[in-house]
Protein backbone atom coordinates (compact mmCIF):
# COMPACT_ATOMS: atom_id res chain seq x y z
CA UNK A 1 0.00 0.00 0.00
CA UNK A 2 1.20 3.11 -1.12
CA UNK A 3 1.09 6.66 0.93
CA UNK A 4 0.46 9.65 -1.01
CA UNK A 5 1.17 13.27 0.12
CA UNK A 6 -0.50 15.60 -1.27
CA UNK A 7 2.08 18.63 0.33
CA UNK A 8 -0.69 19.16 3.58
CA UNK A 9 2.23 19.06 6.03
CA UNK A 10 4.47 21.28 3.76
CA UNK A 11 1.40 23.94 3.93
CA UNK A 12 0.64 23.34 7.42
CA UNK A 13 4.73 23.93 7.97
CA UNK A 14 4.68 27.20 6.44
CA UNK A 15 1.38 28.67 8.10
CA UNK A 16 3.12 27.61 11.30
CA UNK A 17 6.63 29.19 10.47
CA UNK A 18 4.38 32.58 9.35
CA UNK A 19 2.33 32.68 12.24
CA UNK A 20 5.68 32.22 14.08
CA UNK A 21 7.44 35.26 12.65
CA UNK A 22 4.24 37.82 13.14
CA UNK A 23 4.67 36.57 16.65
CA UNK A 24 8.08 37.78 16.64
CA UNK A 25 8.11 40.59 14.83
CA UNK A 26 5.33 41.83 17.34
CA UNK A 27 7.42 41.36 20.37
CA UNK A 28 10.17 42.88 19.07
CA UNK A 29 8.38 46.32 18.19
CA UNK A 30 6.47 46.23 21.53
CA UNK A 31 9.72 46.10 23.27
CA UNK A 32 11.32 48.46 21.25
CA UNK A 33 8.47 51.01 22.37
CA UNK A 34 8.86 49.82 25.99
CA UNK A 35 12.63 50.61 25.88
CA UNK A 36 11.67 54.44 24.41
CA UNK A 37 9.24 55.03 27.21
CA UNK A 38 11.80 54.04 29.93
CA UNK A 39 13.92 56.15 28.54
CA UNK A 40 11.56 59.07 27.79
CA UNK A 41 10.92 58.55 32.00
CA UNK A 42 14.41 58.55 33.17
CA UNK A 43 14.82 61.96 31.24
CA UNK A 44 11.93 63.56 32.89
CA UNK A 45 12.81 62.03 36.50
CA UNK A 46 16.40 63.19 36.02
CA UNK A 47 14.93 66.83 34.92
CA UNK A 48 12.56 66.69 37.83
CA UNK A 49 15.90 65.79 39.86
CA UNK A 50 17.85 68.61 38.59
CA UNK A 51 15.15 71.14 39.15
CA UNK A 52 14.58 69.91 42.53
CA UNK A 53 18.26 70.16 43.41
CA UNK A 54 19.01 73.62 42.27
CA UNK A 55 15.25 75.07 44.27
CA UNK A 56 17.33 73.37 47.40
CA UNK A 57 20.72 74.96 46.40
CA UNK A 58 19.12 78.57 45.61
CA UNK A 59 16.47 77.94 49.11
CA UNK A 60 19.84 76.95 51.02
CA UNK A 61 21.22 80.50 49.83
CA UNK A 62 19.70 84.36 50.67
CA UNK A 63 17.63 84.30 48.26
CA UNK A 64 15.23 86.96 48.58
CA UNK A 65 15.87 90.27 46.32
CA UNK A 66 17.72 88.14 43.66
CA UNK A 67 17.21 88.38 40.19
CA UNK A 68 16.50 85.49 37.44
CA UNK A 69 19.86 83.00 37.03
CA UNK A 70 20.98 79.74 35.10
CA UNK A 71 22.81 76.57 36.40
CA UNK A 72 24.20 73.92 34.41
CA UNK A 73 23.31 70.29 36.53
CA UNK A 74 25.17 67.38 36.37
CA UNK A 75 23.05 64.89 37.36
CA UNK A 76 25.07 61.89 36.74
CA UNK A 77 28.62 63.51 37.86
CA UNK A 78 30.40 62.67 34.73
CA UNK A 79 31.65 66.22 34.74
CA UNK A 80 29.31 67.29 32.05
CA UNK A 81 26.78 69.20 32.52
CA UNK A 82 23.06 67.20 31.57
CA UNK A 83 20.37 69.83 32.14
CA UNK A 84 20.50 73.74 32.27
CA UNK A 85 18.13 75.12 34.79
CA UNK A 86 16.46 78.14 34.57
CA UNK A 87 15.23 80.12 38.02
CA UNK A 88 13.16 83.23 37.35
CA UNK A 89 13.16 85.63 40.44
CA UNK A 90 11.61 84.90 43.67
CA UNK A 91 7.69 86.04 44.01
CA UNK A 92 6.98 87.18 46.94
CA UNK A 93 2.80 85.53 47.16
CA UNK A 94 1.84 86.53 51.11
CA UNK A 95 2.84 88.96 53.73
CA UNK A 96 1.93 88.79 57.31
CA UNK A 97 2.89 90.72 60.46
CA UNK A 98 4.68 88.09 62.86
CA UNK A 99 2.97 88.05 66.18
CA UNK A 100 5.31 85.97 68.33
CA UNK A 101 8.70 85.93 67.19
CA UNK A 102 11.82 84.50 69.23
CA UNK A 103 13.80 87.47 69.37
CA UNK A 104 16.94 85.44 68.46
CA UNK A 105 15.65 84.80 65.16
CA UNK A 106 14.86 88.56 64.82
CA UNK A 107 16.53 90.47 62.53
CA UNK A 108 15.54 93.93 63.21
CA UNK A 109 15.57 96.89 60.91
CA UNK A 110 16.73 100.40 62.13
CA UNK A 111 13.53 102.12 62.86
CA UNK A 112 10.97 99.26 63.05
CA UNK A 113 10.26 96.11 65.02
CA UNK A 114 8.42 94.60 62.98
CA UNK A 115 8.96 91.57 61.66
CA UNK A 116 6.84 89.58 58.80
CA UNK A 117 6.14 85.86 57.38
CA UNK A 118 6.29 86.05 53.88
CA UNK A 119 5.59 83.61 51.33
CA UNK A 120 7.83 83.05 48.34
CA UNK A 121 6.78 81.19 45.18
CA UNK A 122 10.33 79.86 43.33
CA UNK A 123 10.51 77.80 40.33
CA UNK A 124 13.29 75.70 38.63
CA UNK A 125 12.86 75.25 34.99
CA UNK A 126 15.01 72.46 33.58
CA UNK A 127 15.56 71.15 30.10
CA UNK A 128 18.21 68.91 28.89
CA UNK A 129 21.10 69.79 26.69
CA UNK A 130 18.98 68.01 23.85
CA UNK A 131 16.57 70.53 24.46
CA UNK A 132 13.81 68.18 23.97
CA UNK A 133 13.14 67.37 27.39
CA UNK A 134 11.32 70.80 29.87
CA UNK A 135 10.07 70.54 32.98
CA UNK A 136 9.10 73.21 35.75
CA UNK A 137 8.83 72.55 39.18
CA UNK A 138 7.29 75.25 41.91
CA UNK A 139 8.24 75.11 45.54
CA UNK A 140 6.93 77.51 48.22
CA UNK A 141 8.51 78.64 51.37
CA UNK A 142 8.04 80.89 54.25
CA UNK A 143 10.92 83.80 54.93
CA UNK A 144 11.07 86.38 58.02
CA UNK A 145 11.61 89.45 56.94
CA UNK A 146 11.91 93.10 58.94
CA UNK A 147 9.95 95.63 57.72
CA UNK A 148 12.38 97.18 55.61
CA UNK A 149 12.93 93.97 53.71
CA UNK A 150 9.67 93.83 53.52
CA UNK A 151 9.22 97.30 51.99
CA UNK A 152 11.68 96.29 49.29
CA UNK A 153 10.97 93.03 48.35
CA UNK A 154 7.38 92.56 48.62
CA UNK A 155 4.85 94.78 47.14
CA UNK A 156 1.61 94.89 49.46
Amino acid sequence: MKIRQGGAALIVALIMLLLFTLILSGSFGLSTLNLKAVGNMEVREGALAAANRTIEDVLSTDFVGTGSQSFPVDINNDDTPDYNVEVPTPVCLRVAIADAVDPSSQKLGALSSDTWHTVWQLEGRATDTAGETRVTVRSGVRVLLTDAEKKTYCDD
